[in-house]
């Protein structure tokens, strides 16, 4: 597992009709929904990664998580070792199609203040993520 970043632009596509596909991370880790905030701490420090794609029983994508939203659940008051990803209150943000545009793209992450943003198929199963790279 890798350090999601976006892909540089192929040479072939064009700038007002690229889509998601062309600059997503396919490689991604994906953890289930019923895993534990520090079993999904520790699976971040060892892929070296700094969110997650969550996934149900199902393999349908929930949502994404981040070492920071994690970081912030661990450290409130009302945290105990049993919460898990499913637990977390709030929702877990937008995800895009392979064939959302760039630019539409792009206004969800700033409008969200996202650094990443799940990739999902026609069935709801995850593809990949766009990530901003750093």
């Amino acid at each position: 597992m890798t350090l999601i970043q976006m892909q540089p632009r192929p040479a072939n596509a064009h700038p007002v009709h690229r889509t998601v596909e062309d600059a997503m991370e396919a490689a991604c880790p994906q953890v289930c929904d019923d895993m534990t905030v520090e079993v999904a701490l520790a699976v971040m420090a060892s892929a070296r990664t700094e969110h997650l794609l969550v996934c149900d029983e199902d393999g349908l994508c929930t949502g994404l998580v981040t070492r920071a939203g994690l970081a912030t659940v661990r450290d409130s008051a009302a945290y105990t070792d049993q919460v898990r990803l499913r637990d977390l209150p709030g929702e877990r943000g937008p995800v895009a199609s392979p064939m959302t545009t760039m630019a539409e793209a792009q206004h969800a992450m700033r409008y969200r203040r996202l650094d990443a943003l799940p990739v999902v198929d026609a069935q709801g199963s995850a593809l990949g993520v766009l990530a901003v790279a750093h």
